[in-house]
């Protein structure tokens, strides 16, 4: 991450706001960039997070609460400090990640008491996946009014592709839901036709937008749909299960690209090398780890045995060896970013490079 442009960003921010204006709003996208990052893994996050801190400054909402695209308003962050703080001019303590010892202010010790260790840090502040992660859950919805005339709203969701329409007096006052499923059963059951939304309306189905994702999957899975509150009582988006496929796709399909990938590469090498050549190019910060088949090699290990041009031509391919190994040294990086376990998608960019290869390994196949 590059800290000092963040820091310096920040200091802006807090230089508009001691002046009583309000900085512009920014995406959660942005304060990434702010800090050379794209995704929120757990040592990015930690440091925007003690980068603000330090800075006394904070966002609303959290900027590890929202979904990627939503904006965010910058407040000062100013807790009251004790009496052996380090003055606010002072040099900004150091900002570390996980597995590095948190930097604690210089504290004078009691007379008889023994200082205190520098304690780990680097763990997520917040480590449930919210619902209001998802972008849909930041949207705000299309709505009707419950007078409105239910030709008009089947019009709005031919025309949208929706299945279902809030039905709404104001942003913070839901009245129902009006559906495919309810139109129907309502044409179907009513003695009187309905030619309004209020007389084909069920109840609406809503979670905090602080509930986790994975408390919510079933209900949109029953309910086909939530409705997102916001912590101010708005209805502030809905979620789909459509919304989620979405996801779900966003964040696995990386995965499934990846072990392609790498089953493909290793049929590559496979009955090409001896066990001594294989062990050869064993990472040799892990020399205990055995090496019984080339199932057992890390994808960097893989792409150092390329490296060698006698190696490569017992491999056999046509195509070269150069291009080759720096695109499976790209594969290999967005592996280690996925692998993070973040939230977050890779970007679109990366995500494309993985499709773009595997296409690749296809064409190998089909020559070789």
């Amino acid at each position: 991450m590059n800290l000092a442009a963040l820091q310096e960003q920040l200091g802006r921010v807090r230089e508009e706001l001691n002046a009583g204006e309000q900085p512009t709003r920014i995406s959660v996208r942005e304060l990434l960039r702010w800090g050379g990052a794209e995704r929120r893994g757990s040592n990015v996050a930690y440091a925007i997070r003690q980068t603000l801190r330090n800075a006394g400054v904070d966002t609303d909402p959290n900027f590890n609460h929202a979904s990627l695209d939503t904006e965010l308003a910058f407040r000062l962050d100013l807790p009251v400090p004790p009496d052996n703080v380090v003055p606010a001019d002072a040099e900004p303590a150091p900002i570390v990640g996980a597995g590095d010892a948190v930097q604690a202010r210089p504290v004078a010790a009691a007379e008889g008491v023994a200082e205190q260790p520098p304690y780990l840090g680097g763990a997520p502040l917040e480590p449930a996946f919210r619902i209001s992660r998802l972008d849909a859950a930041n949207k705000q919805p299309l709505s009707v009014r419950p007078d409105c005339s239910l030709a008009e709203a089947v019009t709005t969701m031919l025309l949208r592709d929706f299945s279902q329409l809030p039905v709404m007096t104001n942003e913070r006052d839901l009245k129902g839901v009006v559906s495919w499923e309810s139109i129907a059963r309502h044409l179907q059951f009513d003695a009187e036709r309905p030619t309004t939304v209020r007389q084909c309306m069920d109840q609406g189905v809503e979670v905090k937008e602080s509930d986790s994702l994975f408390d919510v999957i079933r209900l949109i899975a029953a309910e086909s749909y939530v409705l997102v509150r916001a912590a101010d009582n708005r209805i502030k988006g809905i979620v789909t299960s459509t919304d989620l496929n979405l996801q779900f796709q966003q964040l696995s399909e990386p995965f499934l690209l990846l072990g392609e990938i790498e089953n493909f590469v290793r049929s590559l090498i496979d009955g090409k090398f001896t066990g001594e050549q294989l062990l050869e190019v064993r990472d040799g910060a892990d020399e205990g780890r055995p090496v019984d088949s080339v199932a057992d090699l890390t994808l960097g290990e893989i792409i150092r045995l390329m490296e060698n041009p006698e190696r490569w031509q017992r491999i056999g391919l046509q195509i070269d060896r150069v291009i080759f190994k720096k695109e499976l040294d790209r594969v290999r990086l967005i592996r280690n970013d996925v692998m993070h376990f973040d939230p977050d998608p890779i970007s679109a960019e990366d995500h494309q490079s993985l499709r773009a290869f595997v296409q690749f390994l296809h064409q190998i196949q089909r020559l070789n």
